[in-house]
């Protein structure tokens, strides 16, 4: 089949965010005199927003108060330091710039803020062309409900069939199905095969340069 466009996740998938969400979440849990936990942990703590990693993050019995605080630490200190270690996994910058180069319109979907999702994909992708790029807003549910993917869908000008939709986690993989577009899981991010597969994969990509070899 001749796809017209590719919609990426952003953490684990485009980039590896993961050391500064860690550093952030616990300088606020750790402001707020609460336990810090290791990084790898964070890999299940992300994917569905910020409020909800904020959730996982704290102890069972805060109360939604002090969750809420934490929060608020959280982004505040994100926004200083989302870059200090964030990176682009090897091989995707050169995956987006033949994907553009192919003649497939490309699109970015984060449960993110969206202004920290603008800044991100600005200040590291700034030489690729993105159809569009949204995060988390007010009044738009988040991943894995499909409202985000099937607005990208017409701001692209494709048909949802027509899309592949490249996540990290078995959210992405429950939007792109919700949204009628094939699912391809990135196995290189923050999950595991068996979850992208039960999450509904069609598609395994290994690295970057395999998902080439899926087109």
């Amino acid at each position: 089949m001749q796809y017209k466009a590719v919609i990426f996740d952003l953490d684990g998938t485009l980039l590896n965010t993961l050391d500064d969400i860690a550093d952030s979440m616990n300088f606020a849990l750790s402001s707020k005199s609460l336990p810090v936990h290791d990084t790898d942990k964070y890999k299940y703590f992300v994917g569905n927003g910020v409020a909800e990693l904020a959730r996982r993050a704290v102890p069972s019995d805060v109360s939604p108060e002090l969750t809420g605080e934490v929060l608020s630490a959280y982004t505040d200190r994100y926004a200083a330091h989302s870059a200090d270690r964030t990176r682009p996994y090897p091989g995707v910058t050169e995956l987006l710039r033949e994907l553009g180069a192919r003649g497939l319109r490309l699109a970015v979907l984060s449960n993110k803020p969206h202004t920290s999702t603008l800044a991100v994909v600005a200040q590291y992708f700034n030489n690729i062309e993105f159809a569009a790029v949204l995060g988390a807003r007010d009044g738009v549910p988040v991943k894995p409900d499909p409202a985000g993917a099937l607005e990208l869908a017409e701001l692209l000008g494709a048909a949802p069939a027509d899309i592949l939709y490249l996540g990290d986690t078995s959210v992405d993989m429950q939007t792109a199905a919700g949204a009628g577009m094939t699912p391809v899981g990135a196995l290189w991010g923050f999950r595991t095969r068996e979850e992208l597969e039960e999450g509904g994969a069609a598609l395994i990509a290994v690295s970057p340069g395999d998902f080439l070899k899926l087109l």
